[in-house]
């Protein structure tokens, strides 16, 4: 009785702490037994691992598994680790806590505190897109066992790709190898954020094109920049998908998107192979193994970006190329640009026009027939974030609600007109992401000089900021980054306002996003 009460009380004790999406990631892997591990490392762990690839006992293993924590929560004993929404997942039991710099090489997006412990299971995560789907290896293995498939080979793939004809003959040429005179199945882990659900319907749409029988589980595998380390000749990602699908009862693991090097299998818990070389011959009007086809007959494969500007106008992809149910779940899920959400995001000093220019190309969206919302800095400034100061940290605040608000708007189909200043690049990076997960971004940088927009200074605050009335003033007393992702650059020097707003349409009907009668 008083033991149990003791341990409520701990509990209530132990501050509360979301970690970031990569941290979380790796939480639920451990959780979930995809990982081997019993919680986040520690420093000589970590640096081990990023250094060697090896843990210090010689254990193999790709990655490092750290937890980036803030500043005020360094000197934590324990920690209640939750999803994004406060669902509490694990308490973690700190055991060591250290400062990681860019020298100890993490894989966490900035230097900082960790904290390293076994983390102990709290509650199954309900958080995140294809719960359904995303299964633990001992529910996989279960659902073999169950079927009578436990002493069948598993062929893996990891992808975060659609499975288009080249892929799906790949995966059928490398499952009847496998099989050799018997069979084998087909194990699928889409990688997808943990978030959305990404391409993953896509993936599920080549399902009845895989040998039978072929499962699918859904998982986030966290990336690991690894430079200026010494790793394996396969690369960290693929030995981490390596691990990950052999504790999902994987016995080989096929690597679509790379050639794995030769004599590294000692270093992988499962042999790695290379998807075999497949062509479409045009010749034939058929796809054979590479050796089989004429080089001149070859087709070649549209690349990423071709197939993205194909869906963004609006065309079909070709039926060589692609089976109709994955290109019809790759529509719906890419629609044309006219029918996609978007974000038309301005960025620039106080004074640089970005207002009255994104005053006037909301009307011009608003005109084509597509629904508009816009978020201008001041007015979000009165409604959205009343009650920030202009501190730096309140000003991210500020952008991160606006590109939140944007992103669910472009979720729904719709068009978002920003015209925050938003100065910082890491910021706007993270605006960028958040909309991208489920439409298209367009960045605006009004480049308009500093002296043009203090010699403008309409309302006063140039003056006040150089007085010192106004602490932390973009491009007075703090820094304005200029963006170098910008997709138009705008100079409104000795330019009207209807020429620049007539600028930007133009390139929003350049790229497929606005219709060319519109303009």
């Amino acid at each position: 009785m008083s033991d149990s009460s003791d341990r409520s009380g701990d509990e209530a004790a132990a501050p509360v702490f979301a970690p970031d999406p990569v941290s979380l990631a790796h939480l639920e892997l451990i959780l979930n037994g995809a990982y081997p591990l019993a919680g986040f490392m520690t420093r000589e762990e970590a640096s081990s691992v990023a250094k060697r690839g090896r843990l210090p006992d010689g254990t193999p293993w790709p990655v490092p598994v750290t937890l980036p924590v803030p500043d005020q929560l360094a000197d934590a004993e324990r920690l209640t680790l939750t999803d994004p929404e406060g669902a509490p997942l694990a308490e973690l039991r700190v055991g060591q806590r250290w400062w990681a710099g860019a020298q100890d090489g993490d894989g966490a997006a900035a230097p900082g505190h960790r904290l390293a412990g076994e983390v102990r299971f709290a509650q199954p995560p309900v958080y995140g897109a294809l719960r359904h789907l995303r299964l633990s290896p001992g529910e996989i293995r279960g659902q073999r066992e169950l079927a009578g498939d436990g002493g069948v080979p598993v062929l893996a793939v990891v992808t975060a790709r659609p499975l288009h004809h080249r892929e799906l003959h790949q995966i059928r040429a490398a499952a009847e190898e496998l099989a050799g005179d018997d069979r084998a199945e087909v194990l699928v882990i889409i990688d997808a954020p943990l978030e959305t659900e990404g391409l993953a319907p896509v993936v599920l749409a080549a399902e009845p094109l895989l040998p039978a029988p072929a499962r699918f589980v859904v998982a986030t595998l966290p990336r690991w920049s690894s430079d200026g380390a010494a790793g394996p000749a396969l690369g960290r990602r693929v030995l981490l998908h390596a691990h990950v699908a052999a504790a999902y009862g994987a016995t080989r693991l096929l690597v679509l998107d790379s050639a794995p090097s030769a004599g590294t299998e000692e270093e992988t818990p499962i042999p790695v192979a290379a998807a075999p070389g497949w062509a479409y011959d045009t010749a034939q009007e058929q796809w054979r193994p590479v050796g089989e086809v004429a080089p001149e007959a070859a087709a070649d494969l549209p690349d990423e970006a071709e197939v993205e500007e194909t869906l963004a106008r609006g065309l079909a992809l070709p039926a060589w190329f692609t089976p109709a149910r994955v290109a019809a779940e790759l529509a719906r899920i890419r629609p044309p640009r006219t029918e996609r959400g978007l974000t038309v995001f301005f960025t620039g000093f106080s004074g640089s026009g970005k207002s009255t220019i994104a005053r006037g190309v909301a009307e011009g969206i608003r005109r084509s027939g597509r629904t508009l919302t816009l978020l201008d800095g001041d007015v979000v400034r009165r409604m959205l974030s009343a009650g920030l100061t202009f501190s730096r940290a309140d000003r991210n605040l500020n952008v991160r609600r606006i590109g939140y608000v944007a992103a669910e708007i472009s979720r729904h189909g719709g068009v978002a007109v920003c015209a925050p200043i938003a100065p910082y690049a890491a910021t706007r990076a993270e605006v960028r992401a958040m909309v991208e997960e489920v439409g298209d971004f367009f960045l605006v940088h009004v480049a308009t000089p500093l002296e043009v927009c203090e010699a403008r200074d309409r309302k006063g605050l140039y003056a006040k900021a150089r007085a010192g009335e106004i602490p932390e003033f973009t491009g007075i007393s703090d820094p304005y980054e200029e963006p170098e992702d910008a997709e138009l650059v705008l100079d409104t020097e000795g330019r009207s306002v209807g020429e620049s707003v007539a600028e930007v349409l133009s390139a929003l009907r350049a790229g497929g996003w606005l219709p060319a009668e519109s303009i």
